[in-house]
This record gives C-alpha cells, sequence and structure tokens, in this order.
C-alpha cells in the first residue's frame, strides 16, 4: 500500500539517519559561531546570522559533522555490513578528502593569485579584482566535526 505525500514526509522528519544529520550540522554550526563570537569575528546580526545558516570553514567543520553523523547513523541501522552503509563510507571519505585537499588546495592558490594581482594592481599594469578565497580545512577542524557527527550519530542509535 502507498503513503500519502503527508504520511511520508512525517516519516522523513521524523527519520533518526536524517535527524543526527540535521542535529550534527546544527551542533557543530552553532558552536562554530560560538568561537567566532568569542574571537570578536563579528561585527553584525547579518554576519552572525550568515555564520549559523550558511559560511563554511573554519573549526569545528560541518561537512564532516554531517557526513560522519549519516555513516555512523546508517552503520547502526542498517548494519556495517550493508550496501548504504558503503556508499555512506565512500561518500565521508570523499568528503573528508575534499575539505583536507583540494579546498585547501584552492584556497591557499587563490590567495596567492590574489597576492599577485595586488602586486600588479599596484604597478598599474593591470586593474585587478580580487577573487574569493574559499579556505578549506585544517586537519583539527575536520576530526572535531568526525567526533561531533559520529558522537551524534551514535547518540541517536542509542535512542532507536
Amino acid at each position: 500500500m502507498l503513503l500519502s505525500v503527508k504520511e511520508q514526509l512525517k516519516l522523513f522528519l521524523a527519520n533518526p539517519v536524517f535527524l543526527a544529520c540535521i542535529c550534527s550540522w546544527f551542533c557543530s554550526q552553532f558552536l562554530k559561531t560560538i568561537i567566532a563570537l568569542l574571537s570578536h569575528k563579528i561585527r553584525s546580526l547579518s554576519v552572525l546570522f550568515e555564520m549559523m545558516v550558511w559560511r563554511t570553514g573554519s573549526l569545528p567543520s560541518s561537512h564532516s559533522a554531517i557526513v560522519s553523523a549519516l555513516t555512523t547513523s546508517i552503520g547502526f541501522h542498517s548494519g556495517i555490513h550493508s550496501d548504504v552503509f558503503i556508499l555512506s563510507l565512500c561518500f565521508l571519505l570523499v568528503t573528508v578528502r575534499d575539505a583536507l585537499g583540494v579546498r585547501r588546495a584552492s584556497g591557499i592558490q587563490a590567495k596567492r593569485l590574489n597576492e599577485i594581482g595586488k602586486e600588479l594592481d599596484r604597478q598599474k599594469i593591470i586593474a585587478y579584482t580580487p577573487i574569493k578565497e574559499v579556505q578549506g580545512h585544517t586537519p583539527l577542524e575536520v576530526i572535531v566535526g568526525l567526533l561531533i557527527g559520529f558522537s551524534i550519530g551514535f547518540a541517536f542509535a542509542l535512542l532507536q
């Protein structure tokens, strides 16, 4: 028997795997915001809202927290032998590799390009507009995110 859309949505929103992911994202973004507030990096309500909802980078990695919660809760829910666990584990590895490698390397390159561009602009060789410098994550930021996600995924597994 097919469930109605309303019933499916209700089941989706009550799914412990989904809830673990949302909770880990919220906790990591909240912690990131508290750290930014304590280090006086937030100077307006718009920056506060952006930090809580949207901003990436810095401690902890919310991407790592989400995929860690996903993988942990799927492991407990479906078993580590399941295809969906293996898929989520691969997704975790790709996400962590991206956070530590690709995004970090592109941020370093963008910073260097901005330095070169500013120097060329200063010498009046070209008019330069700086590009966005995406920072990526340090290993500590990723590890803390992974620990948050694992802890929350484990907690949701215990609640089932």
